[in-house]
Order: structure tokens, then C-alpha cells, then sequence
């Protein structure tokens, strides 16, 4: 029961995939939760593809299996793929994954960042959701009773906790006096998609070069969504080709991975930083997803990473209600916050590590880069831990 007469159980703002989900699975819980979001969430489009995509993981699809989304988001499209294949420019052998090592169908899907939101969003009224969109958080205030937010559209809304959820420059954050420690990579990512040569095979490759990583994420029959990590001038110089000369650049570097490549969308360009905020849970606050942690993209693993702090919550909520405690508590939130913190922490130096090691062209790593990518190749528990932070299986 809540402390105050109309009095929320959650607030969270902001409603993009890990936000929206959050709110569903308070929401499926039993608790009574609302969506601040600043803008209406854009439509998808099955002839217009949302350029930025995600490798979204097993684990992730079961949370969103529990939350009754995910079956929608499957029949609207989702490319499932088997094999994960890394190599090196510099040479040495390759690195790969394959779902039958593993005994699954596939190791995940590629799925549009505005499907899983729309989707998501659907099921928001039947849940029992509260949602203020368009509003922006303007002031906030808490104590140990609970939170006090007033939004631009001059409603204010009262909750026992807070969620951040609103990106890496999250407002709530700022307001609740969270600090955020952020490493500039330099690089951007430059994304679009592309038509190729020879077939994907579900498979995401990846090639590595000096300069950043080259990803193809298998997107639709003979298509692919890539990811060029690139130094921001670079990145701008590729980002302003014509697609004839980004063509042949684009080709050239994919270094024969899957033939002539010819691009099919416009493109965009995204700069890459780690972030990671310094608490988790300040007071009736918590943070998740970007708001909480920002990684390089090396394996897709954003929004992994914060459904997995969502799934996280969930458990938490689920084994208060179980033991019939306080799901809200300041020791069970201090448990969650400590939990997640540490794993996106292990997660983003891993990325990071990988990201400097092979975005580079110093002699001595170069001559490394191929015989260890070899290696780990063949050493298996080794390519296990390296699958379930790539893959999240």
C-alpha cells in the first residue's frame, strides 16, 4: 500500500526501450506506475527502416516475452541470427559463435530501436500505466517519504520512487545531484543500411581495423545494417560522400567480407563516449539504461545492458512481494543498485578494452591482434564468457 493518498508507486521518465520497459513490468507487478516522456515516441515504418538498430539478446527477448511484447514485436519483423564472426585487417585467424555450439536456434535478433518502442508503448493503457507525453521534468524534490516531481505542463506527480530513465544526459539525474563520469572515445559511429554482394548468412560480422571496428548486423534478405566506428573527422568526411564513392570506400574497407556493397538508406552519425553515473540509488532515485551507463557499441550491447537492470528491478520487486516485504526499502534498492553497477561496470571496461586494443595500429599489438583473436577461438570457456557478453546468452 502506498504511504499517501494518491501517491504513485514509480515515476519514470522517460519512455524509450528500457524506460517503456520499465513501466510495463512495474505495471504487470501490481504497482502503480507512470511515464514522463518530452516527446511523442515516432512511428515505425516496415518501407522506412529506423537506422538505429540493436542485436538484442535471448535474455532480453524472454523479459520481453514476460511482459507480453514480445511476440508482437517478432510478427512486425526481427532477424534472427545464428553466427557471430570477428577478424582482424591485420590478418590470424578469425573469432567465431555459432548458435548450434550453444544449443540454441539463434544467438539473437537485429530489431529497430522505434519497433521495440511502439510495441512497448501498445501495451502500456491495458497495463494501467500512466503516461505524460508531451512533458518535461522541470523541478524535483524528495524526502523519506517518497519523491515530488512538476512537470512544464504544470502537473506534478507524487511517487514513492523515482527512475531515471531519460539517456545519457539525463535531467532526473542532474536534478538529483548524481554525478556521471564520461571517457570521449573520439570515434563516432557511422550507421545506415546497405545492400551486398553475397549473402549474410545470419551471421554479424565483424571486421576490425585501425581506425575502429566495421559491423554488419544481418537486417532482411541481401541487407545489412552497419556500424563504422570511425575518428569523428573521418567519420564526418564518410558520413558527406555520395553513395557512389561510399560505396567503393565502404567496400574496400569490409575487406571482401560480403562482396560489393552498395548503400540503400540515408546515413547517420553518432559520437561513441563511456559513462558510467557514480551511484545507481541516490535516496528515491535509481538510475537505469543510458541514464546510468553509456558503453561503446562494440557488440550492440546498450539496451542489453539496461533491460538487463530492468530484469534485475523485476526480480527484486517479485522476491519482496514473495517474502511479503517492502519492495522499495532502501536496503533492497542499495542490493540492486550495488548488483547492477558492478556488472555494466565489468561490461564496459571489457568493451572498452577490446575497443583500444584493436583500434589501433601500434606494431607490437598489431602483430598480437590476429593470433589472439585465434586463440580465444579455440579455448572454450574463454569463448563462452566472450559469447555472453557478446551475445547475452
Amino acid at each position: 500500500m502506498n504511504a499517501r493518498r494518491n501517491q504513485l508507486d514509480a515515476v519514470i521518465v522517460g519512455g524509450g526501450v528500457v524506460g517503456a520497459a520499465c513501466a510495463l513490468a512495474l505495471a504487470k507487478l501490481g504497482l502503480d506506475a507512470a511515464i514522463v516522456e518530452s516527446r511523442e515516441p515516432p512511428r515505425w515504418s516496415r518501407e522506412h527502416p529506423d537506422l538505429r538498430v540493436y542485436a538484442f539478446a535471448p535474455d532480453n527477448a524472454a523479459l520481453l516475452d514476460a511482459l507480453g511484447a514480445w511476440q508482437s514485436v517478432r510478427d512486425a519483423r526481427a532477424q534472427p541470427y545464428r553466427a557471430m564472426r570477428v577478424r582482424d585487417a591485420a590478418g590470424g585467424d578469425e573469432l567465431r559463435f555459432d548458435a548450434d555450439g550453444f544449443g540454441r536456434a539463434q544467438l539473437g535478433w537485429i530489431v529497430e530501436n522505434n519497433l521495440l518502442v511502439e510495441k512497448l508503448w501498445a501495451a502500456l493503457p491495458s497495463a494501467g500505466v500512466r503516461v505524460s507525453c508531451p512533458a518535461r521534468l522541470q523541478e524535483f524534490e524528495q524526502d523519506e517519504a517518497g519523491v515530488r516531481l512538476r512537470l512544464d505542463d504544470g502537473s506534478r506527480l507524487d511517487a514513492r520512487i523515482a527512475i531515471a530513465a531519460d539517456g545519457a544526459h539525463s535531467t532526473l539525474r542532474r536534478l538529483a545531484g548524481v554525478e556521471a563520469f564520461a571517457k570521449d572515445y573520439g570515434q563516432s559511429g557511422v550507421v545506415g543500411f546497405v545492400e551486398t554482394e553475397k549473402p549474410h548468412q545470419q551471421t554479424a560480422w565483424q571486421r576490425f581495423l585501425p581506425t575502429g571496428p566495421l559491423a554488419f548486423l544481418p537486417f532482411a534478405e541481401g541487407r545489412s545494417s552497419i556500424v563504422w566506428t570511425l575518428p569523428e573527422g573521418e567519420a564526418q568526411r564518410v558520413l558527406h560522400l555520395d553513395d557512389d564513392a561510399f560505396a567503393r570506400e565502404l567496400t574496400n574497407t569490409g575487406g571482401g567480407l560480403l562482396g560489393e556493397i552498395r548503400p540503400v538508406s540515408k546515413r547517420a552519425a553518432f559520437p561513441l563516449l563511456r559513462q558510467n553515473a557514480e551511484t545507481y540509488l541516490q535516496d528515491r532515485v535509481l538510475l537505469l539504461g543510458d541514464a546510468a551507463h553509456v558503453v561503446h557499441p562494440l557488440a550492440g550491447q546498450g539496451v542489453n545492458l539496461g533491460l538487463r537492470d530492468v530484469a534485475a528491478l523485476r526480480a527484486s520487486i517479485i522476491g519482496a512481494q514473495e517474502k511479503r516485504a517492502d519492495w522499495a526499502s532502501p536496503q533492497r534498492l542499495q542490493r540492486w543498485a550495488r548488483a547492477r553497477r558492478s556488472e555494466d561496470s565489468v561490461s564496459a571496461h571489457v568493451f572498452g578494452g577490446i575497443n583500444a586494443l584493436f583500434s589501433n595500429d601500434e606494431m607490437h599489438l598489431t602483430l598480437l591482434r590476429g593470433p589472439l583473436l585465434g586463440l580465444a577461438g579455440k579455448i572454450a570457456p574463454l569463448t563462452h564468457v566472450l559469447a555472453r557478453r557478446a551475445a547475452g546468452i
